[in-house]
């Protein structure tokens, strides 16, 4: 079973459309801020990923809208890694409103690993490792 990371996060008025409902191209802000989320629990952050020379652009995105979000409401948006390739993996998301308790929205992303030349690589097992790691043995970075 994956390893579920959560981010708790409160709607701001900007990111909503002029009825009060968060509008649906934010979702995908809040997908990246979970994922930033998931590797610092895992020890490391994207921009230790880049220093090392490589680099995880989303190539696939999808989210499907079940309920609502609306200003000032919190959300959970919980992450996990679903799939991983020779090259690439898909992470699931499932934004919860906490006022409601209901799931709103669903969703998952693609990102193919790549490389200084802006190809897609074979991951390395250093890489496989850091992004298979199990939270409870790191200490989350702020």
């Amino acid at each position: 079973m994956p390893t579920i990371t959560e981010e708790r996060i409160r709607v701001r008025y900007g990111e909503t459309d002029q009825m009060g409902h968060a509008y649906y191209a934010n979702y995908f802000y809040w997908f990246e801020q979970a994922r930033g989320a998931w590797c610092r629990e895992r020890g490391f952050s994207y921009r230790e990923l880049e220093e090392l020379g490589f680099f995880l652009p989303v190539v696939e995105a999808h989210a499907e809208y079940k309920g609502e979000v609306h200003y000032d409401d919190w959300i959970v948006v919980r992450v996990w890694v679903s799939e991983m390739r020779r090259a690439s993996m898909r992470f699931d998301y499932e934004v919860v409103n906490e006022s409601t308790g209901k799931t709103t929205t669903t969703g998952h992303t693609w990102h193919v690993l790549m490389g200084t030349s802006r190809r897609a690589v074979t991951m390395p097992p250093e890489i496989r490792d850091m992004i298979s790691r199990d939270p409870a043995d790191h200490q989350t970075k702020p």
